[in-house]
């Protein structure tokens, strides 16, 4: 496949322009379109690369890097962690926003949609872009993987002075591919119900993160 034939915010088109025309990409292309033509996946897939669309490549200030899109009905909008306004929060994002509420002080929100962050330059990235309807990591080990981990070094490689916030086994894997000299890493637990009282909760990353941006000369993130 071409690089210029992925629909996908053109900064990322260039920095992701060598996985696109690889083998593995045309793969990957091929499974997740047979999945969405025989059956229910998650997010629509207009929104697949919404992540990427939402936060600009030479935007990107901050990395929050999830598992896969939600499965359920109407949740996942190609965001990690966010939902679309009207739909009830998911556990792990009632977490999420009761820890900034704790760290910051910011309201909780009267929705869950994370766009909001994504305009100011937050990349809510999850590691697998896409997965079947009530099948959680359905999609993990046929490319994804190889796709945000390109992702996550081109910003370690070509950015400087950003933050990666990696909640959980699954993000923190993506962890050797940073260059901590270059970058602010921040890990704790994931916020899932089953392990936010294990370290996620009181970790204050956003404020972390705000105080990091602010000390490189950078606007802080309105969580």
């Amino acid at each position: 496949m071409k690089p210029e034939d992925v629909n996908i915010e053109s900064g990322w088109r260039q920095a992701l322009a060598s996985e696109f025309s690889q083998e593995y990409f045309g793969q990957l292309t091929e499974r997740v379109r047979a999945d969405y033509a025989h059956g229910v996946v998650y997010p629509p897939a207009r929104q697949i690369f919404a992540a990427f669309d939402a936060s600009p490549f030479d935007q990107t200030k901050v990395v929050i890097i999830g598992q896969d899109p939600y499965h359920g009905p109407g949740q996942a909008n190609g965001l990690a962690f966010s939902v679309n306004p009207g739909v009830p929060f998911p556990p792990s994002l009632r977490n999420i926003l009761t820890e900034v509420q704790s760290d910051t002080g910011a309201p909780v929100p009267a929705d869950g949609d994370l766009t909001r962050w994504a305009r100011q330059g937050v990349l809510l990235l999850n590691t697998s872009l896409s997965v079947k309807a009530g099948q959680p990591k359905s999609h993990s080990g046929i490319g994804w993987e190889r796709l945000t981990d390109a992702a996550v070094r081109a910003l370690s490689s070509q950015r400087e002075g950003l933050v990666f916030i990696l909640w959980g086994s699954d993000a923190q894997r993506k962890r050797s591919l940073i260059d901590e000299g270059r970058h602010l890493v921040l890990t704790s637990a994931h916020p899932s119900p089953l392990s936010a009282y294990r370290g996620f909760f009181g970790n204050h990353h956003f404020s972390r993160a705000n105080a990091y941006l602010v000390e490189h000369g950078r606007e802080p993130i309105s969580w």
